[in-house]
């Protein structure tokens, strides 16, 4: 019973990290990376579609997104989808391929995108602090229902809170390297 609580604390954790750094890989940081496309969704033949799926993305270079369709005529919804974004970027196509350039960051669009990251990462924090909270209750409803030993109990929080305390750690050191990433372009 309570390895099944610490194992199922411990999948919580991970999902909350793997979010962190899918919202982490999504923000534009001054350098072209085709995963800040990752979240938009383009209509295709009816359906909505990540735009991976309807066309090739690449950045051949440090400030340039190619967005290559695999059909010209998705083109006009790929860039609509774009421009209805919170990217804040304007694509540009040849007819056959959409460009887009990631425009130099500022000092102070930098200091926000650090803020916010930092705000991103207390919520993760947050989050697995919740889950160890979810997680000791379930196991002193084991203790109240006289199902664990005292010592038991003492053990299981014990463990959960090492898991805690190093799923922070890895939430801080994620943190740090974005920041770097966002104040070193």
């Amino acid at each position: 019973m309570i390895k099944d609580i610490i194992h199922t604390a411990e999948d919580k954790m991970n999902k909350t990290i793997a979010v962190l750094k899918k919202e982490l890989a999504s923000m534009k940081a001054g350098r072209a990376n085709p995963t800040i496309l990752d979240r938009l969704e383009v209509e295709y033949y009816g359906s909505m579609l990540p735009i991976n799926q309807v066309a090739n993305v690449s950045a051949p270079e440090p400030r340039l997104i190619l967005i290559q369709p695999w059909e010209k005529s998705s083109i006009k919804n790929i860039e609509k989808a774009i421009l209805k974004s919170d990217l804040g970027l304007t694509p540009s196509n040849d007819g056959s391929v959409i460009r887009l350039i990631i425009p130099e960051l500022t000092e102070e669009t930098r200091k926000n995108l650090v803020k916010n990251v930092k705000k991103i990462g207390e919520e993760s924090k947050v989050a697995v602090r919740s889950i160890r909270r979810e997680s000791n209750d379930k196991i002193k409803a084991l203790k109240k229902n006289n199902e664990i030993s005292e010592d038991d109990l003492k053990k299981a929080e014990d463990d959960i809170q090492k898991k805690t305390d190093n799923y922070i750690k890895e939430i801080d050191k994620i943190i740090e390297v974005k920041e770097k990433e966002i104040m070193s372009v």
